[in-house]
């Protein structure tokens, strides 16, 4: 138990001061318990709203994570988490309010704490474009997983091994997600259409462009790494998890004017959340969970790509952010649960095989 809560600590410590803060500014806005209490429960559920969306943030991150050097695993872990919580979930609403009502941000903060139902439509109606760009980010993250060549562990094995059939042809999921974009803008009224095109084919364009940064400094480490040359770097990997968690973050911002227009209301919600994701990728990269449970990255993949896909649609038909978290909530549940099974399946066979020969 002491060991689990050395990866929460800082969580918890930062939780109970997000709540201190949200219990004051409710109180000190409000004037009534019944007003704090109101506020402090729309913190919480943000905050579990954030944990859900976001479980198949932390296991992706873990991924990249425990390929990365450890100088900048602290950097992602450190001044990538001020940018996650600082920058996606209080800076980010007010840019696009700044640029889609055309004022300065000094304005934008004025607006959404004078005018909140305002600011909240501004933001809303954004959607169309972050829905094209986020969704096919997180589309093209998710089937590049599975459409992988050297890809030989297979959880659903059925859609797997066919999926991995097609893994040799080029840019197949660049292909499969431009179409789903197309056929969604198809849907959209011819203005809207164009900005969801011009959003989705943009999400693809910096998946492909941070990947590409990723491949040419792999390449100039292996030149240097050849000369003897001491090499310690993984800026691609920072940049794409980056750009990941952004696109992750995307859902949860818009999601949350569900239950508050209150930009401080939801900035610190959102912030709790992604403190603990923070905590929840530590943990999976220093405890080796990602490794001891075999299908664990499957499930979270699918999860991308199922949330990907809403993300996309959702320019169209509303979806509730309760039903994408329970889906990725389930995936991975179902995921751990296939993992814990294959290995006490794999225990007696181990136990086996180490028995000494009589």
């Amino acid at each position: 138990m002491q060991t689990l809560l050395r990866y929460y600590t800082f969580s918890l410590f930062f939780t109970a001061a997000c709540f201190a803060l949200a219990g004051w500014y409710g109180w000190s806005s409000t004037g009534t318990l019944g007003g704090m209490l109101s506020i402090l429960w729309i913190v919480f559920v943000l905050s579990i709203l954030e944990v859900s969306l976001s479980f198949d943030n932390a296991v992706v991150n873990a991924t990249v994570l425990r390929e990365m050097d450890p100088v900048w695993q602290q950097r992602f872990l450190t001044i990538g988490i001020l940018i996650a919580v600082f920058g996606m979930r209080i800076v980010f609403p007010i840019a696009i309010v700044s640029i889609a009502a055309q004022i300065g941000p000094w304005e934008a903060v004025q607006l959404s704490l004078g005018n909140p139902e305002e600011y909240e439509r501004i933001v809303s109606a954004a959607h169309i474009g972050i829905a094209g760009f986020g969704g096919a980010f997180l589309a093209m993250v998710g089937l590049t997983f599975f459409f992988d060549e050297e890809k030989d562990i297979h959880w659903i094995a059925v859609i797997e091994r066919a999926v991995n059939r097609f893994s040799s042809v080029p840019a197949v999921e660049i292909g499969l997600v431009l179409a789903v974009i197309y056929g969604v803008s198809t849907l959209l009224t011819p203005e809207d259409a164009l900005t969801f095109l011009t959003a989705g084919i943009l999400g693809v364009v910096t998946f492909i462009g941070v990947h590409a940064l990723g491949a040419i400094i792999e390449q100039s480490e292996a030149k240097k790494k050849a000369a003897g040359e001491v090499v310690r770097s993984g800026l691609g990997g920072f940049l794409y998890l980056e750009v990941l968690d952004a696109s992750f973050s995307f859902d949860g911002v818009i999601g949350a004017f569900a239950l508050s227009n209150n930009m401080i209301v939801i900035a610190i919600g959102l912030s709790v959340g992604a403190m603990f994701v923070r905590s929840m990728t530590i943990h999976l990269v220093r405890a080796g969970t990602l490794s001891q449970f075999r299908y664990l990255e499957h499930g979270a993949f699918w999860a991308i790509i199922v949330l990907g896909f809403i993300m996309l649609l959702s320019a169209k038909y509303h979806i509730p952010e309760t039903i994408t978290g329970l889906i990725g909530a389930v995936l991975i549940g179902i995921s751990l649960w296939w993992s814990i099974r294959h290995n006490r399946r794999q225990a007696p066979a181990n136990s086996n095989a180490d028995a000494p020969a009589e």
